[in-house]
């Protein structure tokens, strides 16, 4: 194989994230050539409503998906938290990246912190889950949705349509944005979404050649780690529709799984955890979740 097309999204992260799969793919074949597939996708078309009210976050995988169904694109990258918890037939994950920072960043010009926001405070997020883990710590917030990409969402902060807003910490810092955190949402406080931090490259099932030359990216222990958390997610009939949180830990050999589920309304939420040999993963992260349907969850997914 001689050359590599890599569809991806246009947002300045998404062209991050492959641009950096392409250098590592272009240290590891130097003779390959790579050319990006740059792709408009209808996650990123309709911002005018939230992404569960459009169909999901698999909305910004279709395109990619058929421009390599149609042989315009070998493969796609993208960010593993936006990739539903079952593929389409005929696709497969043939490598995950070594994973970034996984937690939230508060983002404010004017507080440090959450706890400092003033009563009755307008924060923004697209996230059920954030938006439930934030009622649940300031019941007293108002909290709006907020679509478009990392610059978009920053301007309408500096804007003044929010007083705060809430991001991922690792696509801040892969856009050398990293002084905009003000404070890490993280545990044991606070729970990302389910691989966040994680890239993912997809590809056809039956493209064994393309798989194989991807699989050199493959990290194993963020592998382990967002198998459990998605295995969890899977369980509880995950999606952007429901406010669901993950995150598996490496510890010495073996893996810690802790799950969340809220209400995006109140913020009442359950949570639960396991431990357990990293080689049962899967079985950890439906563990957990079961743990969480069995302190209430079902209440909050009903």
């Amino acid at each position: 194989m001689s050359l590599l097309r890599i569809a991806t999204r246009k947002s300045p992260l998404a062209l991050w994230q492959t641009e950096h799969v392409a250098a590592r793919l272009q240290q590891i074949h130097p003779s390959l050539e790579i050319t990006l597939v740059p792709l408009s996708t209808r996650g990123d078309e309709q911002l005018d409503r939230s992404l569960a009210a459009i169909g999901g976050k698999g909305l910004f995988l279709k395109e990619l998906e058929l421009a390599m169904e149609r042989g315009e694109a070998d493969c796609a990258v993208h960010s593993l938290k936006d990739v539903p918890m079952e593929l389409e037939p005929g696709f497969s994950l043939p490598a995950i990246l070594a994973r970034a920072d996984s937690a939230d960043a508060f983002i404010s010009n004017h507080f440090d912190s959450i706890q400092a926001l003033p009563m009755g405070a307008h924060v923004g997020t697209s996230s059920l889950r954030r938006r439930g883990q934030l009622l649940n710590l300031r019941p007293d917030l108002k909290v709006s949705d907020l679509r478009g990409n990392v610059n978009t969402r920053l301007a309408k902060l500096d804007d003044g349509q929010y007083d705060a807003i809430i991001l991922a910490c690792a696509g801040l810092q892969r856009l050398g944005m990293d002084a905009r955190i003000r404070a890490r949402l993280d545990v044991p406080e606070w729970l990302p979404a389910p691989a966040q931090g994680a890239i993912a490259i997809e590809c056809l099932s039956r493209a064994e050649d393309i798989a194989h030359v991807l699989s050199a990216l493959d990290d194993t222990p963020t592998r382990i780690c967002v198998e459990a958390e998605r295995a969890a997610n899977r369980a509880l009939g995950g999606s952007c529709h429901l406010p669901i949180a993950a995150l598996a830990r490496l510890e010495a050999g073996n893996l810690h799984v802790q799950g969340w589920v809220g209400d995006a309304d109140s913020g009442e939420y359950v949570r639960a955890e396991a431990r357990g040999a990293a080689a049962d993963a899967d079985a950890l992260g439906q563990a957990v979740a079961a743990k969480l349907l069995d302190a209430g969850a079902g209440r909050f997914i009903a």
